[in-house]
């Protein structure tokens, strides 16, 4: 198996670091608002924000020409499907605890594992079956449901992960043929049409204020900064290396959570989270190792 330098490990958990921020403090900022603004709106504003700010990065770098409509019921089924995981996940953050949310929002990859052979046609082995087994046990310690026991939070956050595992299967899908800006453009203007279109269906707009815009740019900037700082780790490790630093998300989320809000650290959400990250690491793992016995094969071929 082909050995990384540890330097590149290095730069991989520095960039992973910077997205642990930013995803914990997107949802600290969503938290903090959700009193003011609900999540139709939070989500409105945070794609006008994040629409100006690609803009001005598609100007800058001169690359309008990527933006196109080639596949663009493709880019409409991916942004329906991504704004309602994106709003019921906001909702989660402001009635569970933040340790909950996070948890369950790990399990989107097993969600994947679960739709790739009906969504992607791609084989499930026992390997990824397992995954999924152990995956969905987590959830379950995690959420312990029972029908005098429901909790709409929980399953705000259970379904905003499986929409956001289909997100992943269309983007993965649109990356066949258009460019991450594209895609990224497509999503905010998308969005933002969405989010204008939920929060007047009551007739009813809060305005930013000066207390909460500061706020709504946290989320906007964090929100894409987060992505980006993944994206550039992914080119700079292998996913079983990002994995295990991504999945770092959740002890600082932890903490936090404990610290800001007074949330109390479930023995419970331990265990399952532990069982949802060894369920990821078993799939990422053997597709690596797939991976490069596959390479290693076709090497010793054209020796």
């Amino acid at each position: 198996m082909t050995k990384h330098p540890q330097s590149h490990i290095l730069k991989a958990a520095l960039w992973m670091i910077g997205a642990i921020f930013s995803f914990s403090s997107m949802a600290v900022a969503g938290r903090q608002i959700a009193d003011s603004h609900d999540t139709f709106e939070i989500m409105m504003y945070r794609s006008f924000i994040g629409l100006g700010i690609l803009c001005m990065f598609l100007t800058y770098s001169q690359r309008w020409r990527e933006i196109t409509t080639h596949r663009f019921g493709m880019h409409i089924a991916r942004n329906v499907v991504h704004f309602s995981g994106q709003n019921l996940w906001f909702y989660a953050i402001t009635v569970i605890p933040l340790a909950q949310v996070f948890t369950l929002e790990f399990t989107s990859p097993i969600w994947v594992i679960v739709l790739a052979p009906f969504l992607l046609n791609e084989a499930i082995n026992r390997s990824k079956m397992l995954s999924a087994i152990l995956g969905f046990i987590g959830v379950l310690i995690v959420a312990r449901p029972t029908p005098e026991t429901i909790d709409w939070g929980v399953a705000c956050a259970a379904f905003a992960a499986f929409f956001f595992a289909l997100t992943y299967i269309f983007t993965r899908n649109l990356t066949q043929t258009v460019s991450v800006a594209c895609i990224l453009f497509w999503m905010t203007a998308i969005q933002a049409i969405l989010g204008i279109i939920t929060v007047t269906a009551d007739f009813e707009v809060t305005l930013p204020t000066l207390t909460t815009t500061p706020w709504l740019l946290i989320v906007a900037v964090a929100g894409l900064l987060a992505h980006f700082c993944i994206s550039t780790a992914l080119t700079i490790a292998p996913a079983t290396v990002v994995v295990v630093f991504e999945f770092g998300r959740l002890p600082f989320i932890f903490v936090v959570g404990w610290l800001l809000y007074g949330e109390d650290i479930e023995l419970w959400v331990v265990l399952g989270a532990l069982l949802i990250f060894s369920a990821i690491y078993l799939n990422v793992w053997s597709e690596t190792r797939a991976a490069t016995t596959r390479s290693n094969d076709k090497q010793e071929t054209h020796d």
